[in-house]
């Protein structure tokens, strides 16, 4: 059995891969749609997109034909993975692609499970928390792009989709796979099409797994691949799921672009133990391209030191407001990340193998400017965060959420793991 996955975007990608990974399945993620057949003998495959808050047209287009690869691939299992958040407005994109990918398929019934206890969502009587709060009372609410005004799954599938919702709740997952199995069964009786499922902890999400390894389709966020890939795993994959993405190379960087707290307090933590370059707004403006030589050189003259130099960007929401006011936000932002890229380049020649990185736009920059492509998913530093390897080149990443992680984040991806 081949699993395919259809990723809203770029993080939630290697999110949801490596928790595949975490739970047995040998995991390989491409970036955007492969223009051919790749070779490979990996039980799950990633294609991530942006499909996320494009046009819904665009986004169903883009998915179609992420299914359709994943099909000449031997798939039999898909996965259509959004945030834990489900950020979708009422014009979709979560609905319009799931109604897209059912159809396609031929088949009438799906779940939604956007449900990651371990990140604090939870769903309860079809109504999505976040931590102690309702979706919509959450920070989501001001979300720019797809604000969150509504909390029950159930309301907001049918606002944009074109079939009917229903509920398996807690009490029903609590009785155990074959309950929820024939839940399944009675609501498509009814006309069913998504049946939003609760999940309070990740033993529901085991129960979930059980009852739904034979679905063709399911949607969700990464918490449900917990319980399919235990399904679909056996011990002789589970030993061997990480090995092909274990961390290469015996130079390393660190590149923080994130301005979230998370990554402020993990730049102050790792500031303590390694060599540290703040980069300069200014310099990055008047020459992006000398400047990131100066740096290159700095970060070479630093690398025998016992953990990688950091150079970050990242400043708190006081120092943030001033940068923004003097250099406008989008130009400052877009200059920080030419020159991550311009870095990333220079140190990729000169070397280096191993890039461990902080912020979802950085992330990409950087992804970006390494020609990575497609790679092998390797263990998990944090949750939803783990050391991916590039199947082409030797390279090593960890690109990391802003959020996400402990303080420890930078010292642990370097320090808990051996490299080959």
């Amino acid at each position: 059995m081949r699993l395919g996955v259809i990723a809203d975007d770029f993080t939630g990608a290697t999110d949801i891969a490596s928790f595949l990974v975490q739970n047995g399945l040998s995991t390989i993620q491409f970036n955007g749609i492969p223009a051919s057949e790749e070779i490979t003998g990996a039980q799950a495959i990633v294609v991530s997109l942006k499909s996320r808050s494009c046009p819904a047209e665009q986004a169903v287009a883009q998915s179609l034909a992420a299914l359709a690869w994943l099909q000449q691939q031997g798939c039999e299992r898909f996965y259509f993975k959004y945030c834990s958040t489900f950020d979708s407005t009422a014009q979709g994109n979560i609905g319009p692609v799931t109604d897209a990918l059912l159809n396609a398929l031929g088949e009438t019934q799906t779940v939604i499970c956007p449900a990651l206890p371990v990140n604090g969502r939870t769903v309860y009587q079809g109504y999505l928390f976040v931590g102690d709060q309702l979706l919509s009372d959450s920070g989501m609410r001001h979300h720019p792009v797809t604000p969150m005004h509504d909390s029950n799954l159930l309301r907001l599938m049918t606002s944009q989709a074109s079939g009917k919702a229903g509920l398996i709740a807690a009490a029903k997952v609590e009785q155990g796979a074959e309950s929820v199995r024939q839940a399944l069964g009675q609501l498509a009786a009814q006309g069913i099409n998504y049946v939003v499922t609760d999940a309070l902890h990740q033993d529901h999400l085991v129960t979930l797994g059980a009852a739904l390894s034979d679905m063709r389709l399911v949607t969700g966020g990464s918490g449900l691949a917990i319980g399919l890939a235990r399904q679909w795993a056996t011990a002789e994959t589970d030993a061997e799921a990480e090995q092909a993405g274990r961390p290469q190379g015996d130079r390393a960087v660190v590149l923080s672009g994130s301005c979230s707290q998370m990554t402020n307090r993990q730049v102050a933590a790792y500031r303590q133990l390694a060599p540290a370059c703040e980069v300069e707004i200014e310099h990055c403006l008047e020459d992006a391209e000398g400047y990131a030589r100066q740096l290159c050189d700095w970060v070479e003259a630093h690398r025998h030191q016992a953990l990688a130099p950091l150079l970050f960007a990242t400043a708190d929401a006081q120092q943030l407001q001033v940068i923004q006011q003097r250099y406008g936000a989008q130009r400052s932002s877009e200059a920080v990340e030419q020159l991550f890229a311009a870095v990333t380049r220079e140190l990729k020649q000169r070397g280096w193998q191993r890039f461990i990185v902080a912020g979802g736009e950085t992330s990409g920059v950087v992804a970006q400017s390494l020609g990575v492509t497609a790679f092998h998913i390797g263990p998990t530093i944090s949750p939803g965060v783990p050391w991916v390897r590039d199947i082409h080149q030797p390279l090593s990443l960890a690109l990391k959420s802003g959020n996400f992680g402990d303080e420890d984040f930078f010292r642990r991806a370097q320090t808990e793991f051996t490299y080959v």
